[in-house]
């Protein structure tokens, strides 16, 4: 009896441990998903050119390449840079220097703005405090 009954709650814990890591899991698919297209939007505003994979070798390739992530290829003034979105478009950006460093300074730029938003909207009431300088 007791044995049945250790064994059902440890089916029942593997069971929930089982569930959480799955939420988990779905989770961060579900973030890096909308990481890549807020991405897939500046390399667009920085000049990158979409091109998506429209035979079964391209479609390969993309799938063999680094996913939701910038690539430099060569170097100096012929480098190329590219980033594979083999999930959401199934498709490759490629740029060159100068749509890398505009991407870079969107980036950036973007990056200020979200912190700001978040120290202004951080909830604080600097005046119950005596404010910040003195």
């Amino acid at each position: 009896m007791r044995n049945r009954l250790r064994s059902r709650v440890g089916a029942i814990v593997a069971t929930v441990c089982f569930a959480g890591l799955l939420a988990a899991v779905s989770g961060c698919a579900t973030l890096r998903g909308q990481d890549a297209v807020s991405t897939e939007e500046l390399l667009v505003k920085a000049g990158f050119q979409r091109r998506n994979a429209e035979t079964p070798e391209q479609a390969q390739n993309l799938a063999s390449m680094p996913p939701f992530r910038i690539v430099a290829h060569g170097v100096g003034g012929d480098a190329a840079y590219t980033y594979a979105d083999p999930v959401n478009c199934h498709c490759l950006y490629v740029g060159g220097p100068r749509q890398y460093v505009e991407y870079q300074r969107l980036a950036t730029e973007r990056e200020v703005d979200e912190g700001e938003l978040w120290a202004d909207t951080d909830g604080m009431d600097w005046g119950m405090w005596g404010g910040w300088l003195r």
